[in-house]
């Protein structure tokens, strides 16, 4: 299984990874550096390294791959805002006979925003352009995923929903 934990940027991601990789015994997937490795050979400006179209099939043959190797659950937190790329991912990886548990880690717009603001500079405004971008995607996002607030939670109570709904 993997679970994929999807949301804004300032929800908790990388955090409540952490956390729930300990709780389930599972090792941490993060798709980013899928992203990271294709800007050695695709350097020029493509907006978001998830409009690659090799990034998506790169991630799912990734992912089996690891998740072959370790034997055990797999924890993703990667934001994908785009209801194809998740579904060419999920669908990918559903074909290769892994298990995806979606949750969408959630705040309000105003706690987002003081959490990235709180963020390194050099990344602060790129996270706050993708607001509207997340709130958009709301609408399938609440079809697809699981959604767990975390306004006032702490990554750990996060996690342990988590693990509780996936156990």
């Amino acid at each position: 299984m993997i679970v994929w934990l999807n949301g804004p940027f300032g929800s908790g991601k990388t955090s409540t990874a952490r956390e729930l990789a300990d709780l389930l015994r599972a090792r941490i997937f993060d798709p980013e550096f899928v992203g990271y490795l294709l800007r050695v050979p695709f350097p020029e400006p493509a907006g978001d390294f998830q409009d690659l179209d090799l990034w998506r099939p790169l991630v799912v043959e990734n992912a089996a791959r690891v998740h072959e190797h370790t034997g055990g659950p797999l924890v993703a937190p990667q934001t994908l805002l785009v209801e194809r790329y998740a579904r060419e991912i999920f669908t990918g990886l559903a074909e290769r006979g892994i298990e995806v548990r979606h949750f969408v880690l959630h705040a309000d717009r105003a706690e987002l925003r003081r959490r990235i603001e709180a963020d390194e500079p050099s990344i602060r405004q790129w996270r706050l352009d993708h607001l509207e971008a997340y709130e958009g995607a709301l609408p399938w996002l609440r079809e697809t995923g699981t959604v767990v607030d975390t306004e006032g939670t702490p990554p750990a109570d996060v996690a342990r929903k988590i693990a509780a709904a996936v156990r």
